[in-house]
């Protein structure tokens, strides 16, 4: 990656960032996200409250992208504050996370990218309990892009198709001890 330049994928679903840290010499930036209500369709009936797939996904994404930078010699630093305003999209529904990797290699951004972009996906659909044929190689943006907008509608319809669970309580009330 150039000094001056970042590496970015970025579309409505997601977003993987790896810029210059101006305030540190020799520092990358690393800002993600995940658009939880535009993936609500795939994740939508198979989470308990407060446990969305999408969420977990880039948690467990993060911590490998972590682990990533320190096996390439990196440290991986928390902030403090809001260092992506320009990136992070203003609407609501985003989980997102952030944070510096000191003495990064060149070849460390295109390598986030590539693992964030896959290990989401696949930790997403793996946390929905979804068996879905994930494209292998890293699409363009704008083409998993597509992708996800036509599963979301393969999985809309089967939502419809399905009986949500707390509707299950009418068919089998509780037997309250009798």
């Amino acid at each position: 990656m150039n000094a001056e330049h970042a590496c970015n994928y970025i579309n409505d679903f997601m977003y993987f960032v790896v810029l210059p840290d101006r305030s540190s010499e020799g520092s990358l930036l690393y800002c993600s996200g995940v658009n939880l209500f535009r993936l609500l369709p795939i994740t939508r009936g198979r989470h308990r409250p407060l446990a969305n797939p999408a969420r977990r996904g880039m948690q467990l994404t993060n911590l490998g992208i972590k682990s990533l930078a320190l096996e390439q010699g990196s440290i991986p630093v928390a902030l403090k504050g809001s260092p992506c305003p320009d990136i992070v999209p203003a609407d609501d529904g985003w989980y997102k996370d952030y944070f510096r990797i000191e003495k990064a290699p060149e070849s460390l951004p295109e390598k986030i990218i590539d693992y964030g972009v896959k290990t989401l996906l696949q930790k997403t659909m793996t946390s929905s309990l979804r068996q879905i044929d994930l494209p292998q190689t890293l699409l363009k943006a704008d083409e998993l892009q597509l992708f996800l907008e036509n599963l979301c509608r393969e999985c809309e319809a089967e939502n419809e198709r399905t009986v949500p669970m707390s509707s299950l309580r009418c068919l089998f009330p509780r037997n309250n001890g009798k």
